[in-house]
């Protein structure tokens, strides 16, 4: 019985970190047979992964020089912190979406805690970011290896290796404490939002950025990086910049900071595995019954002063997906932050310089209707993006309106009318968020025409391509994931329609390039009706196409892996 019992259990013992690595490896082959699409994107990962962590690694490189010590006391504290602190943040959004990490999937298996602790994380080890955030790093240990030697050089690559193992490891236990949270819908949808609202704005935080390091006291700075340094952020990323001065002892304590933080993640990661393999056990939620009100009431909600038929209930469906679908909330998110912030910065850029038109009207100017008619036209045809795939949206539920024989321009209207309820009254808001900015109350009518008429030749030309240039979603609960290989060729397309769109809104830049102050009285009428114009034009074409096509635009929004 004892023979048995330890032959049995041999397998196990033989069962270490290179198995995990080999499936994993085993299984990113396997999903290249036959999918061209997929090993093209791969490559360009890998290409994107070298040319980001080759510039990284120049920086750190740079970073080590003795002729700018301040640049040694910054940037590998607190660049490295930042690195660190991606690695932590990245889960929250991205979890599923490498399948082979999951631990749920070994949930049934007899593997010790330890072992399938130290096999996923060797498999986490494998990949593009890792090796990205290796070859980034490693410019700290060339940097030293340069200009101090070998010793130093030694010393940054061992804090180098611990830092890759912190990133991992954080992002890793992560996953696997908040893996019930993280399957739940609300929570996903609610990082998805905030993830939207913190891509919107980098552009303005690159600004305010700039900004605030012109006038930092870098004396504070460098106090604060040196702080850092000692966390677990910046502990492994500075041993190297320690070495280097001689202070040997400091650099022994860093290495034993980060050695010790990644063992209390593992462990970390080892006492909630568990509650990951299980996973939620429930994502239902009791349901409101509301007693004494008709179900068509119910369904409109606060909507019900549309009509009662089928046009109504369609345009209501609309609104509440773009309201309860992530993926479109963000799409929402993101053009409220940047439809404020666009307009803003190229008023505030065009009051550098001037253009005469020689009627005595600066146009390009911040006081002029061109620069205007610039910042609102690209907000107005960006605000229609978000119709360039809205069957994509919908995926195999559209299949329900093709098999109800649903008119297709019936469809094109009340999907426009469903976004327009949304667009409009943020357009309304931008333009007086944008007028009350620049101190242009007067204006509020020649923004407002401006948008409402690009946003007109934007949905037209959107819905179009909608049904030619339809493409199928990934089904999962991250907004932003594209299928691979398909969102970088299908988002030529996209950018295609953007053009045509800025080519099609000219009119209104030539309005007030050829008008003067004569549009700022007539650009709301105007806009009004060359925007309404091009959107029962695009309805009318859209929806034809729609009914000609119908099963070829199910295919293409039909998922298949």
């Amino acid at each position: 019985m004892v023979v048995a019992v330890e032959q049995a259990a041999e397998p196990q013992r033989r069962i270490g970190p290179g198995i995990f690595a080999g499936m994993k490896l085993r299984v990113l082959r396997n999903g290249f047979r036959g999918k061209t699409v997929r090993i093209v994107m791969f490559v360009l990962s890998i290409f994107l992964g070298v040319w980001f962590g080759g510039f990284g690694c120049l920086a750190m490189v740079s970073s080590m020089t003795p002729k700018y010590p301040e640049l040694t006391d910054l940037i590998p504290a607190l660049g490295g912190a930042l690195l660190t602190i991606g690695w932590l943040l990245g889960p929250l959004v991205w979890f599923g979406v490498d399948e082979t990490l999951d631990p749920a999937r070994f949930a049934l298996l007899p593997l010790p805690r330890r072992t399938l602790i130290g096999g996923l994380f060797a498999a986490a080890l494998i990949g593009v970011p890792a090796a990205a955030t290796l070859l980034a790093t490693s410019g700290l240990a060339i940097g030293a290896g340069i200009w101090y030697g070998i010793g130093p050089a030694l010393a940054a690559l061992a804090g180098v290796l611990l830092g890759v193992f912190v990133c991992v490891a954080l992002s890793r236990s992560m996953t696997s404490a908040f893996a019930n949270l993280l399957r739940s819908r609300r929570v996903r949808d609610l990082a998805a939002v905030g993830l939207a609202l913190i891509a919107a704005l980098v552009g303005p935080l690159q600004i305010f950025g700039v900004a605030a390091v012109q006038k930092a006291d870098f004396g504070q700075l460098r106090h604060f990086a040196a702080v850092v340094g000692w966390t677990p952020l910046g502990a492994p990323w500075t041993v190297g910049v320690e070495a280097s001065r001689g202070h040997w002892v400091a650099a022994a304590a860093k290495l034993l900071i980060a050695a010790a933080t990644v063992v209390l993640l593992l462990r970390w990661w080892s006492h909630t595995i568990e509650t990951a393999m299980v996973g939620a056990t429930s994502n239902g939620t009791s349901r409101r019954v509301v007693d004494g009100v008709a179900p068509v009431a119910r369904l409109y909600g606060r909507l019900r002063w549309l009509p009662a038929n089928a046009t109504g209930a369609m345009v209501v469906r609309e609104a509440r997906y773009w309201w309860r679908d992530a993926r479109r909330r963000a799409n929402l998110i993101t053009f409220s932050v940047i439809g404020v912030f666009l307009p803003v910065v190229l008023n505030f850029a065009g009051s550098s310089g001037s253009f005469s038109t020689g009627t005595g009207f600066s146009t390009f100017t911040a006081a002029g209707p061109g620069m205007r008619g610039i910042a609102m036209i690209s907000v107005g045809v960006i605000a229609a993006v978000g119709l360039a795939n809205q069957f994509g949206y919908d995926g195999t539920a559209y299949a329900l309106h093709l098999t109800a024989g649903v008119p297709g321009r019936l469809e094109m209207r009340t999907r426009v009318a469903g976004y327009s309820l949304y667009m409009v009254p943020l357009m309304l808001l931008i333009s007086v968020a944008v007028s009350f900015i620049t101190g242009d109350l007067g204006d509020l009518g020649l923004r407002l025409g401006t948008l409402l008429g690009a946003f007109g030749v934007g949905a037209a030309v959107n819905l179009t391509l909608s049904v030619y240039g339809a493409y199928s979603l990934p089904e999962t609960s991250n907004p932003f994931a594209v299928k691979t290989g398909g969102g970088f060729a299908k988002s030529l397309l996209g950018i295609g329609a953007l053009i045509a769109s800025l080519g099609l809104a000219a009119p209104l830049f030539l309005g007030a390039l050829v008008l003067g102050e004569i549009w700022r009285w007539i650009a709301l009428p105007v806009g009004l009706a060359y925007g309404l114009g091009a959107v029962l034009l695009g309805i009318q074409i859209a929806g034809d196409a729609a009914d000609r096509r119908g099963p070829e635009l199910l295919a293409a929004v039909t998922p298949r892996d």
